[in-house]
């Protein structure tokens, strides 16, 4: 399919719109998932904390994955 990627400009202003909200959420999800791992002791993360903030730049899929298995469930970040 050579000659089919559009540029910024081609695309309508929907198209636009969904870019923008979804990079949107992208940036959100990894604010939220790097937060989470910087406050959160490593004792309370299945895995390393370098292991999972290295991941959560892998797009939506990394920070979707930290917060299904990179936290021990059960455990209430600061209460002991």
């Amino acid at each position: 399919m050579a000659g089919t990627r559009k540029r910024w400009r081609d695309l309508n202003a929907g198209q636009k719109a969904g870019t923008v909200v979804l990079g949107m959420v992208q940036f959100t999800l990894l604010g939220l998932a790097l937060a989470d791992i910087r406050r959160r002791p490593e004792s309370e993360i299945n895995g390393s904390k370098a292991l999972w903030t290295a991941l959560s730049f892998v797009n939506f899929i990394g920070p979707l994955a930290y917060f299904l298995f990179g936290r021990k469930r059960g455990v209430v970040p600061g209460v002991a």
